[in-house]
């Protein structure tokens, strides 16, 4: 039977009040899916990215075919972009995907309009296994992607699992656009649209689901997934524009039958005769013109294996199949597949491929200008270890591709070519530009036709604007240091200012991971972080700076150590606490040189420090709060109960205030202003994401705070600037960024800055806007101020209001004064001053003074400079409105 998916409307991530009904395949009953509550709201915030580069795999680079200059790049957890090209830089498509919808941020296919090229689709979705909560969904643009309505699917979509470089799976028919055909995986078949995307069919004569599955016995449960239809092809002169298309091939992962063509727009399939067999399709592009398909083929869907495979090309004419490998799977110099099959439109008898997969040395790119007959590779050797180069790569646009080296180690290179490349395109109005992805970044050209005359081809970043990495942890430290930060895959960064791409990833020791980074709040050049390799050994699974990360050193690390952790740093730098992977917490007094078991606290804990008292460090574990006041030697449990005791826990102690906490959990947010003994939950927060502290308001003490949490029924990051008393959404509706719990930090030097880390499109930065309007926190008491002058004096008359709630008994006063005015005698309080501050002491007569009452003091001063009004009072340390 054929199963039906209606469209759920979301327009910018503003979902409507629709819901998207599923009609299964097997005929039972239809069921709903409501869609979230609308939420929106004029934050007076503007979002952008701390700039790193790329960071992540990009499997695919979509050109439009019809429309110079439109082309599109897919990644694998963060989303899709499309290309500015006024600017050079990729725009992000899909911020708009929330914190429940996470796995919809990762691409599987993307497909853009040949007749309408403002239509722009995504096939989207992140795990085909347990590890994904949902299943997949089309999305659907009519404006390039700036807005998108939704399609949910019955089946779970893969964007990030093995075979994801294989494709493109989507394709729209080109003589009739409101056709459009998708492969899937997990042996759903082949389904089509035929209005555009807004509901789908299984096309239930396509006669195989594909086959192919890595590995059934893997105990992680990702390799275990049949990889599906993995490629649509249409031949556009086989029919007439407005109809649509008869000849269609498809590719399918199925090292046996895995070419199928259409001869009748779909509604009949065969296996095309005499194919090759043995290994997987990776791609299939057809020139049309010369009436040529075009085959690469490995013995794994990748993206980070394949050692044998070959290209093929079939004369559509004949079906006579030709192997036309750079190197033939039975050569014995055969060590790779191939994928990243592309052709050159401005000239059909040119095609290339690229190695799939090849480790080492590097990426090979292979050319052809005659249809395969011969080939030219990128670099060939000359003399093991030496190579000569068709080539100049320019890495410039993120200098950290060199990964820590300092030096090229023949006849690897300092920067490869590319790794993971299952996308290599050439622009299809212009010969010479060509880009293709890799493992971390974007790679392009201008001048790829010098290839073909002995020029040397230059090669630049050109991932500007993807930020495509998974954020583990965020620190802020204040003056010159903006932003530490800790990533998957390419270790993390020292941003001294968040506009440029740092020279350097984490060196000394390299960590490919870092799980965790801290500062010194009085000492805050020094800076430590814990991390651990991709794949492999490190030097040390610790590393310090004392110079703001100019210089780092690895640390010594106690034994049974297998990973990172999270770690902290005493206030004062006195002592380190590390809760690393395979063994216990441990404390350093040396920075990292020895260390000592602590005791008290559980293995796996996570760790902080307070950012006043050095000897007061925290833990928490299992549902239990733990508090060091010996620098981290010993630890004792809270009594406080309450907290979650499983899932996402981030907590960190507030600048400037001892013992003051908050704590986010799945259930809720709490704080504590005592160090642990008690801990109140905070109104209205249903779950804690994450939680951080960054410059207080204008007139206020306390440390804005910030957290990603749903907070009274909505999802988003949150601001209070009154100590947690109220708080306001401050992203909205476009910029979620998916799942978002794993940092969050405001900026010590810059109020309103907060830096929110994701799972995939890399740390987000939040400013507010020039003209945005700050509410201004309650203060707990008001002071208003007269003044009579004369040439050198000045009588003055405070007013002073407990605005706070609560009557105090006994109270002092303080007022910041202009220089060169100065205290001669006052009345109604004891005076004093020092430096530019006056204090003011209640006299035995008005030591009560109820909520919401008033009294009036006075003095006398003399001045030098002009008269006037102080700058800052407060009222037992609480900052008061002064007018």
């Amino acid at each position: 039977m054929t199963a039906a998916v209606a469209g759920l409307a979301l327009t910018a991530g503003l979902t409507t009040s629709s819901t998207a009904a599923i009609a299964p395949a097997s005929g039972a009953a239809a069921t709903t899916v409501p869609s979230a509550p609308q939420a929106s709201t004029d934050a007076g915030y503007t979002w952008g990215n701390v700039e790193i580069v790329g960071g992540g795999f990009v499997p695919g680079i979509v050109f439009n075919q019809s429309e110079p200059g439109l082309v599109y790049a897919r990644t694998d957890i963060g989303g899709a972009y499309r290309l500015d090209q006024g600017t050079r830089r990729w725009v992000p498509l899909l911020d708009h995907i929330g914190w429940d919808e996470w796995s919809h941020s990762g691409v599987l296919s993307l497909a853009t309009d040949p007749v309408d090229p403002d239509r722009v689709y995504v096939a989207v979705g992140s795990y085909t296994n347990s590890w994904d909560p949902q299943d997949g969904a089309v999305l659907r643009s009519d404006d390039r992607g700036a807005t998108w309505e939704q399609t949910m699917l019955p089946f779970q979509v893969g964007g990030n699992m093995p075979g994801r470089g294989m494709g493109e799976r989507m394709q729209v028919d080109p003589n009739d656009n409101t056709v459009l055909y998708l492969g899937t995986e997990g042996g759903h078949g082949l389904w089509r649209s035929t209005d555009q995307g807004v509901t789908w069919h299984e096309v239930t004569s396509f006669p195989n689901p594909g086959t192919y599955v890595q590995d059934p016995d893997d105990p992680a449960d990702y390799l275990t997934s049949n990889q599906g239809v993995v490629w649509v092809t249409f031949d556009p002169t086989s029919g007439a524009p407005g109809e649509p298309t008869p000849t269609i091939y498809v590719g399918v992962a199925d090292v046996d039958n895995n070419v199928y063509r259409s001869t009748d727009a779909g509604a009949t399939w065969e296996r095309v005769p005499d194919q090759p067999t043995g290994f997987l399709p990776h791609k299939g592009v057809l020139d049309h013109e010369g009436g040529q398909l075009y085959v690469a083929t490995s013995d794994t869907g990748g993206p980070y294996d394949g050692d044998l495979g070959d290209v093929w090309r079939l004369d559509t004419a004949t079906d006579q199949w030709t192997r036309i490998s750079p190197v033939p799977s039975d050569d014995p110099d055969a060590g790779h597949g191939y994928s990243g099959l592309t052709i050159d439109r401005q000239d059909p008898d040119t095609i290339m491929v690229v190695s799939q997969m090849s480790w080492w040395p590097d990426l090979v790119i292979f050319r052809s200008t005659d249809r395969g007959e011969t080939w030219t590779r990128i670099w060939d050797w000359a003399g093991y270890p030496d190579r000569d180069l068709r080539y100049e790569l320019d890495h410039s646009g993120a200098p950290w591709l060199t990964f820590g080296a300092t030096r090229a180690n023949p006849p690897e290179p300092l920067v490869k070519l590319g790794w993971m490349t299952q996308s290599f395109e050439i622009d299809p109005f212009d010969s010479d530009h060509a880009m293709y992805g890799t493992g971390a970044t974007v790679y392009g050209t201008d001048n790829l036709t010098d290839w073909d005359t002995g020029g040397t081809v230059q090669i630049e970043v050109r991932a500007q604007g993807i930020e495509e990495t998974a954020v583990q942890d965020l620190a802020a430290p204040p003056g010159p240091v903006e932003l530490v930060s800790g990533l998957y895959d390419i270790g993390g960064f020292v941003h001294t200012d968040i506009t440029q791409v740092p020279d350097d990833a984490f060196t000394d020791p390299y960590h490919g991971s870092v799980t965790g980074v801290d500062f010194a709040e009085s000492e805050p050049a020094t800076i430590v972080r814990v991390g651990q390799a991709v794949d492999g050994e490190v030097e040390s699974h610790f590393g310090a700076t004392t110079s703001s990360g100019e210089q780092w050193r690895a640390g010594q690390e106690p034994d049974g150590v297998t990973g990172g952790g999270t770690v902290a740093i005493a206030a004062d730098a006195s002592t380190v606490v590390w809760s690393p992977d395979g063994t216990g917490v441990h404390v350093s007094t040396d920075l990292g040189s020895s260390w000592s078991p602590s005791q008290g606290v559980p293995p796996g804990a996570r760790v902080e420090a307070d950012r006043v008292d050095g000897d007061l460090l925290y833990a928490f574990a299992d549902g239990t709060f733990y508090r060091s006041e010996d620098g981290g030697r010993t630890f004792t449990a809270s009594s406080a109960t309450g907290f979650p005791t499983e899932g996402n826990i981030r907590f960190g102690a507030v600048p400037g205030y001892r013992g003051h906490v908050w704590l986010a959990g799945e259930t809720g947010l709490w704080r504590t202003t005592d160090a642990g003994d008690t801990f109140t939950a905070v109104p209205g927060f249903e779950d804690g994401g994450a939680v951080g502290f960054g410059r207080a308001a204008p007139g206020a003490d306390y440390p804005a705070i910030y957290t990603t949490s749903l907070f009274e029924g909505q999802r988003g990051f949150f601001r209070s600037l009154d100590e947690g008393a109220t708080w306001v959404r401050i992203n909205d509706d476009r910029h979620q960024f998916a799942w978002t719990g794993g940092a969050i930090t405001g900026d010590p030097d810059v109020f309103g800055r907060v830096y929110v880390g994701t799972n995939g499109r890399g740390v987000v930065v939040g400013d507010l806007d020039d003209d945005a309007t700050v509410p201004q926190p309650p203060t707990a008491c008001e002071v208003t101020w007269t003044s009579h002058d004369w040439s050198t004096g000045f009588t003055a008359s405070v007013r002073v209001t407990n605005s706070s709630g609560t009557a105090l008994e006994g109270w002092t006063l303080t007022l910041d004064l202009a220089d060169g005015q100065q205290l001669t005698q006052g009345w109604s309080a004891q005076w004093a001053q020092s430096g530019s501050t006056v204090t003011a002491v209640n006299a035995p007569w008005n030591a009560t003074l109820a909520a919401g009452a008033s009294v009036t003091v006075g003095f006398n001063g003399s001045r030098t400079g002009a008269s006037t009004t102080p700058s800052r009072a407060t009222l037992d340390g609480d900052v008061c409105t002064l007018s």
